[in-house]
């Protein structure tokens, strides 16, 4: 049996918060709708409350705010898990399948990453309206982490 203490994420969720507004503040130009509830290694927590600008006609969540929240979720997810070296990963792939027609309420995003390489990471993402298990957008993608140079 091996006596090693669980694997901890780089950063808390009150660090990513604080790292992303020094150095990302747009995130936040329509307001801070975006919270980091939770972070663990390899995994991230995110909620988006929900505005009119967020709804599309027939309320609906639009697609746009669902595929924000997914790509942020990873990003969070990445940042607690490397910390402050991988503020400058980008996205280099985003798909993202649209289950059920979302509820008009807050969204959850609970990103995992599954694989962390030297220049790549590979993630996905369960997206949920608020109150409700049912998945209603399930997203997989990549970041390019910067290299190690930089």
């Amino acid at each position: 049996m091996s006596s090693q203490a669980p694997l901890r994420p780089a950063l808390t969720a009150e660090e990513v918060s604080t790292l992303i507004d020094e150095t990302f503040p747009e995130i936040h130009s329509q307001g801070r709708r975006i919270q980091i509830v939770a972070v663990g290694m390899n995994a991230a927590d995110v909620h988006l409350e929900l505005d009119p600008s967020s709804l599309r006609p027939g309320g609906t969540v639009s697609g746009p705010t669902l595929f924000l929240l997914a790509d942020f979720s990873i990003y969070v997810a990445l940042l607690a898990t490397l910390g402050p070296k991988a503020i400058q990963a980008v996205t280099s792939n985003l798909n993202i399948t649209f289950l059920r027609r979302p509820r008009p309420v807050d969204v959850r995003a609970e990103a995992r990453l599954i694989r962390v390489g030297r220049r790549l990471v590979y993630a996905e993402v369960a997206l949920r309206s608020a109150g409700s298990d049912d998945v209603v957008a399930h997203a997989t993608g990549s970041y390019a982490l910067p290299s190690q140079s930089a």
